[in-house]
């Protein structure tokens, strides 16, 4: 099963929790993953499987698109809107493809859990990340 199709342009946060922003360190597209790289201060695509230890832990969802040194807003928890692609009560993972969304279908051995949240509806992800120890 592939990684969960987001279209950028579909990508709302509600305003129930936080937001937070900071420049893009790469080309980043809304709905995409991010964390923070400690040495630039930038955001970056997350990854469950990198090298880098830190990207493996997402900070949040990208809710806007831009290119490096624009400013992007991250969703950190709370409800974010999207086009018709969950599953109702599925939970959703960090991807390791660089910023994607995967069902638990997608991890695969060597991959960090990490839960992003479940789905509330066909388009809403109640986002409350949440990383564990385990590598598949």
């Amino acid at each position: 099963m592939p990684d969960i199709s987001i279209t950028a342009t579909a990508v709302t946060a509600a305003i129930n929790r936080g937001t937070t922003t900071a420049a893009a360190g790469a080309t980043i597209t809304a709905g995409q993953m991010v964390y923070i790289d400690a040495a630039t201060g930038r955001w970056l695509l997350a990854d469950c499987d990198s090298a880098t230890v830190p990207a493996r832990v997402p900070v949040g969802m990208a809710l806007n698109g831009g290119a490096i040194n624009q400013p992007i807003t991250v969703k950190t928890s709370g409800d974010v809107t999207m086009n018709a692609v969950l599953t109702v009560g599925l939970g959703y993972y960090q991807s390791p493809i660089a910023g994607g969304v995967a069902p638990i279908a997608d991890i695969l051995s060597g991959d960090l859990l990490v839960l992003l949240g479940f789905a509330k509806s066909t388009t809403v992800l109640a986002l409350d990340i949440t990383a564990s120890t385990v590598v598949l």
